[in-house]
């Protein structure tokens, strides 16, 4: 079978679309889920009363279901529960955010606690307070620790964006199945749509090593 560059070029000015809206959905589901789970993170690094088993309630859950169930929990259960509507970009977003955050907590509890003590009762010696230590000692030092699996979870949570297709959001994947049907050229039209996929993962891939450097560097 010829490979026919006019369907691709055709359907690119979808693809580029559907590939915004799953940068937009990732860089969303990201940033909620750092909030989430450094939050978390430190809840369960310190053991927080009560919080933390509500933390690890949390964590169970989420890493015990698949995502595609999470979005068809939010997109349509939750509104039937609670008497809200969300659109599929709003379902999106916020459960790749919990998605991400259970994770992401596991990424900075075991960050945190892998830093020695003694660098902590170094801090408090020389009159910081345990604040100041955590901000300007263990902070530094635990975040570094993180960037490679929070790169390695930013390229999953990118590549998860693709499963929102079964609540119809217009994302990459989403798009590349319309394509598909309205073409019949599945060889063409996945073949981009793995490509920009690359891209995407590539270019997040050298993000955090450069991010990576620079820690290092300072």
């Amino acid at each position: 079978m010829d490979f026919r560059w006019d369907v691709v070029w055709t359907a690119m000015p979808q693809m580029v679309e559907g590939a915004q809206l799953t940068a937009q959905i990732t860089l969303l589901g990201i940033g909620g889920g750092m909030v989430i789970g450094t939050l978390c993170g430190l809840i369960m690094a310190f053991r927080l009363p009560v919080i933390h088993w509500l933390v690890f309630a949390y964590i169970s859950v989420i890493r015990g279901t698949p995502i595609v169930v999470q979005a068809m929990f939010i997109y349509f259960a939750l509104p039937m529960a609670a008497d809200i509507a969300l659109s599929g970009f709003v379902a999106a977003s916020l459960t790749l955010a919990l998605n991400a955050g259970a994770y992401i907590t596991e990424i900075v509890r075991g960050a945190v606690q892998s830093i020695d003590r003694g660098l902590t009762d170094a801090g408090l010696a020389l009159g910081l307070s345990y604040p100041q230590v955590l901000v300007s000692i263990v902070g530094p030092l635990a975040f570094r620790r993180t960037i490679p699996p929070l790169g390695n979870q930013f390229i999953i949570s990118l590549k998860d964006s693709a499963l929102f297709l079964v609540i119809g959001v217009a994302e990459l994947a989403q798009q590349g199945e319309q394509l598909t049907a309205q073409t019949g050229r599945a060889l063409e039209i996945w073949t981009a749509v793995a490509v920009f996929y690359l891209a995407m993962t590539f270019s997040l891939a050298v993000i955090m090593r450069l991010i990576e450097r620079r820690m290092t560097i300072l």
